[in-house]
């Protein structure tokens, strides 16, 4: 890693009272990520970019959120990504169209990447933890329900202590 890039992330936060649920449930299954990542629906992985480039990123996010319009997210039940990669998510019922309109208008330009996978929004609960705690999470969490008004993504930068931080907020319509 080459000291003047940063890893960052977007993506819609869970509020509370699921996004404290989820992430209690992915500490109690020993996911080894569960204290350092925060319940969120991912707009774009894990990405290296230079520092430098932080400001323009910045107003390419501000273009991406000024053009959203607020939408309705409801989570229900468990999927698997299963046997490709060992994740048990919270499923997005209802946004789906919301969560890809914003992923392809962020996933452009300066942030424009191949991704490893086919964009899915979901909300993970367990990763890289044996099957039968893949297995609990699908089981436990298969009745979960929740929903919220996506209103706001986060911009995130991944600090040197290995835990994601909200960088800044992008409301939906607003121009910064």
């Amino acid at each position: 890693m080459s000291p003047d890039t940063v890893l960052i992330g977007v993506a819609l936060a869970i509020p509370d009272p699921w996004g404290a649920e989820i992430e209690g449930w992915r500490e109690s299954l020993g996911d080894p990520q569960a204290s350092a990542i925060p319940a969120h629906i991912t707009l774009l992985p894990p990405t290296r970019v230079r520092e430098s480039e932080l400001d323009a990123i910045r107003e390419h996010l501000m273009l991406a959120a000024s053009a959203s319009e607020p939408f309705e997210v409801r989570l229900r039940g468990t999927g698997t990504f299963r046997p490709v990669s060992p994740v048990v998510f919270v499923a997005v019922a209802q946004g789906i169209s919301g969560c890809e309109q914003l992923e392809s208008r962020i996933r452009t330009g300066l942030l424009s990447r191949e991704l490893d996978f086919p964009y899915h929004p979901h909300v993970t609960v367990a990763h890289d933890v044996p099957d039968h705690v893949l297995d609990r999470a699908f089981r436990s969490l298969s009745g979960f329900t929740g929903e919220f008004m996506a209103e706001e993504f986060a911009l995130y930068v991944h600090d040197p202590s290995g835990v994601w931080q909200v960088r800044e907020r992008f409301t939906f319509g607003a121009n910064h």
